[in-house]
């Protein structure tokens, strides 16, 4: 009988939606005041939230494909790192415009790749 009622509240259990942490290396571009994009992105990879470093930063700007919408951003001096080829971490939420909720940003190259869109 307790097992029955155990099976039950299992089946029961509402779903919770888990949030990835990634790590996406891109081109950063402001679209409008406070509206912060990563283009020209690479693919969402499992990462940790800390800052990329070493070895996780790129040598050259990739040639991605990808476009995500950065929010949580006021902790972030992102005007600094404006037109610059960056690694974004933090929870992705995909949507039309997938968007990454910041938990760190860092400089990898000082340009963008040729094909990011402006």
């Amino acid at each position: 009988m307790i097992a029955l009622l155990l099976a039950l509240v299992v089946v029961q259990a509402p779903a919770t939606k888990k949030v990835d942490i990634v790590s996406v290396t891109g081109c950063l571009r402001e679209q409008a005041a406070n509206t912060w994009m990563l283009v020209a992105a690479t693919e969402p990879a499992p990462s940790l939230a800390n800052q990329a470093q070493g070895d996780d930063l790129p040598k050259a700007p990739p040639a991605g494909k990808n476009t995500f919408r950065l929010i949580g951003i006021s902790e972030f001096n992102l005007p600094q790192l404006r037109d610059k080829t960056v690694v974004i971490r933090g929870l992705f939420i995909k949507d039309k415009v997938s968007r990454i909720n910041v938990t760190s940003a860092v400089e990898a190259v000082a340009s963008c790749a040729p094909n990011a869109p402006k």
